[in-house]
This record gives structure tokens, sequence and C-alpha cells, in this order.
């Protein structure tokens, strides 16, 4: 079969016409909303919602889009965009949008190796210990008045009782109990006194640290329950991005010319 070459011409155009148009969700008063919109912002949802890919996903999508150029264009019709208020919005998302995209790049560029994270791990296991306490405890604004709680003790108050005056919000309800918690989630003084514990008994002296005089009793101790390296690597790695992040920020403003 053979075209004229008015007719070839038509059908040529017509085929470089057709992607064209396929790259456009739709044209709004003249104005085109590529296609690849569409596909970001359902990228975005499935990401985050854990939504499939449909038919039905993306003409929401597309709808959605559209109605957004609609206002969008009405708003500038109005001249909001020229609102002071509105200009600072915009810089403001304009500055998110190019810091995660910033953020991404560098960490692409820096990522946190497997071995990076295997330490950290290790580090977390060596500060967790190998065991757990469950215990209770009694905070008072003063030395003497912890003294006062540990001879009411000895004379066979019961610490539930004694523990309603705690300063402690947390636990003074609960008898002074604390649950099961690892050494580490303590301030050191505390951890250290805990670990010196054993189950039946109460310190013998106040224990102080930045948040007041603690009279501490030790209920119970078992084998630590740590999570193993594939529980907890995700939350590692974001752990140590975040900290690639806050070191590249510093460095940054180090070299920054700030007047």
């Amino acid at each position: 079969m053979t075209f004229k070459p008015a007719h070839l011409l038509v059908v040529l155009f017509a085929a470089a016409a057709i992607p064209a148009f396929a790259q456009n969700v739709a044209v709004v008063n003249g104005k085109a909303i590529p296609s690849s919109q569409a596909d970001m912002m359902i990228q975005q949802m499935t990401a985050q919602n854990g939504q499939k890919e449909t038919p039905e996903l993306r003409k929401m999508v597309n709808e959605e889009l559209i109605n957004r150029e609609v206002m969008v264009q009405e708003a500038e019709k109005q001249g909001l965009a020229n609102n002071t208020d509105v200009k600072g919005q915009l810089a403001i998302a304009r500055q998110s949008i190019l810091i995660r995209a910033l953020a991404a790049n560098y960490i692409k560029k820096n990522p946190v190796s497997d071995a990076d994270v295997t330490a950290e791990y290790n580090k977390f296991k060596a500060a967790a210990g190998d065991k757990e306490y469950h215990a209770q405890h009694i905070l008072v604004d003063s030395e003497q008045s912890a003294k006062d709680i540990i001879a009411q003790l000895k004379a066979g108050k019961k610490f539930e009782d004694l523990a309603k005056q705690s300063k402690d919000p947390g636990s003074a309800d609960k008898g002074g109990d604390l649950g099961w918690a690892n050494p580490s989630s303590f301030v050191p003084e505390f951890g250290a006194a805990l670990k010196a514990l054993k189950p039946g008994q109460v310190t013998d002296v106040p224990v102080k640290t930045q948040f007041g005089w603690h009279v501490i009793k030790m209920l119970e101790v078992r084998p630590a329950k740590i999570p193993t390296l594939a529980e907890v690597k995700p939350q590692i790695t974001e752990a140590l991005q975040q900290k690639k992040l806050q070191a590249y920020e510093q460095t940054l403003r180090a070299s920054a010319k700030v007047q």
C-alpha cells in the first residue's frame, strides 16, 4: 500500500501528536497539566498509604489535578499570588522542597553502610546489657525527706503507700512502679543504683539525680530481650541518616557567610 504525499503528511502529523497529548493529564484554559504530576502524586500515595495504582486511582488523581489547576488559575486571576503572606508561604514551601531534595541527594551519595548499622547495633547491645529490671521508686525534693522514707520502710510501712507522695507524676499513682526497663533508659546515677540492688532490696541511702532524691526498690530481674539486627535495622539506618544530615548541615553553616 502506498500513500499520497498529502495523506502521508497527515498520518505523520497524527502519529507525532499522540505522544505529546499522552504526556498531559489535560489542558485547562490553554495550560497543560503534565502527566508527570499525576505520576508523582500516585507515587507519593502508594508509598505513604500502601495504595495500589489502579485505573480508578489514576482517574481520581487526574480529576484532583484538574480541580487544583482551575483553583490556582482563579487565585492568580484575583492577584493572590502577589499577596505578601502568600508570597511568604510560597517561599517557605519552596525552601522545604529544595531542602528535602538536597537531603535525599546527599544520602544517595553518602549512604549508610551495613557496617555502620552493625557497629551501631553492637553499641546498642553493649549499652543495653544482658538484664532488665522491674523496680519502684519514690522521688522527693530533699535528701532528708528520702531518708525519712527509708526509715519508714524499715519500720514496716508499705512502699506503695509512701509512693503517693512521689514527685514523679508517671509512677506516683502506680505505687512507684517503673515497669520493666534497661538501666540505660535512666540517668547514669539511677541506672547504677538499680543494677546494685537485688530483688526485694531497697536502697540504703537516697540516690541523687538531676530530678531530685530517689528511694528505689528492686522487684524482679530477668534476661534482657534484645531485638535482632534485622528487627531494628530500619530505625538504626534512619537514625544514622539523620546524624549524617545534621553533620552536613553544620558543615554548610560553618562555611556560610552569615552577617
